[in-house]
């Protein structure tokens, strides 16, 4: 994915992105009649739009994501841009005073959600006086295994949104962690979809999981990042087994993930060795994709 930099303090050159949800019956109206809506407000933004498919939604919800990325200002631009034609969907009546008050879920990493908290919740305070938007960010949802994005609501006026949408994302551009997670906006129903317990025999109705070796997932990994997954004479492959304890299996060449380039990696044993094993084979892609930006 090609995106585009934005410049920081100290002439680092560094790509930014925001990812939100919209629900399927609005999703249309931001696309547009054979995507002329799309292009128009990349074309007027110059930030880059990406909705995830029908299939593509974010865990617990019916919701699909976009992703828009680019330089700050192009990404403000192109979510103004989209927030006022979501407002106008509504048909929320104006009142003379006081314009519609809807809300807009964003999606952040729960590494950098300490980012907008802040110690004692200091920041998200100051967020909240400063722009007069309503700001809730969700707890992790632990039914979704290896789910580690957190949802931040804010409620308000178009205004008030845009205000926080801007202060959320200057804090965002200075947490490290952030950027990692551009690599793979869209791979919850790659990630998540597939965690399946074997019967362990008990016969109990609540079997203990926790060290139950049939635990299994299966993640998407681009096609072009499985030689770095797998290593010379599939040796990095074989360290992460050894490593994390999980048996990992790769699908066959040109066998990929429904609707994907992504070639399928299941990954087997105790939900322990599963999440170490992930963790490992994410941070090799990710390693890689930030290689790719340099």
């Amino acid at each position: 994915m090609n995106f585009l930099p934005i410049l920081l303090s100290g002439n680092v050159e560094k790509p930014m992105y925001i990812r939100f949800l919209v629900s399927n019956a609005t999703a249309g109206s931001v696309i547009g009649k054979g995507g002329s809506t799309i292009t128009e407000f990349q074309s007027k933004s110059g930030a880059r739009i990406q909705l995830s498919r029908n299939h593509e939604t974010f865990p617990g919800t019916s919701d699909r994501i976009i992703m828009v990325s680019g330089a700050i200002d192009d990404i403000l631009k192109a979510m103004e841009l989209i927030l006022a034609k979501l407002f106008d969907e509504l048909n929320v009546e104006d009142n003379e005073d006081v314009g519609p008050r809807t809300k807009v879920r964003l999606i952040v990493p729960n590494s950098s959600c300490g980012s907008i908290i802040g110690k004692g919740g200091a920041t998200i305070k100051s967020l909240i006086e400063d722009s007069q938007a309503g700001i809730k960010i969700s707890p992790l949802d632990n039914n979704f295994y290896g789910l580690n994005d957190r949802l931040v609501t804010l409620t308000g006026t178009l205004d008030e949104q845009m205000q926080a949408i801007d202060l959320i994302l200057s804090k965002l551009c200075e947490d490290p962690h952030y950027s990692q997670a551009m690599h793979a906006p869209f791979s919850y129903a790659a990630t998540y979809y597939s965690m399946s317990y074997a019967p362990n025999g008990t016969g109990g109705k609540f079997p203990n999981h926790k060290e139950d070796r049939s635990n299994s997932i299966t993640i998407g990994v681009p096609d072009e990042h499985i030689g770095l997954v797998l290593g010379r004479g599939g040796r990095n492959i074989m360290e992460i087994s050894q490593v994390s304890g999980a048996r990992i299996k790769i699908s066959d060449r040109g066998d990929f993930m429904s609707g994907t380039t992504d070639r399928k990696v299941t990954i087997t044993g105790s939900q322990r060795a599963i999440h170490q094993a992930e963790c490992m084979i994410m941070q090799k892609v990710a390693n890689a994709t930030e290689r790719m930006m340099d």
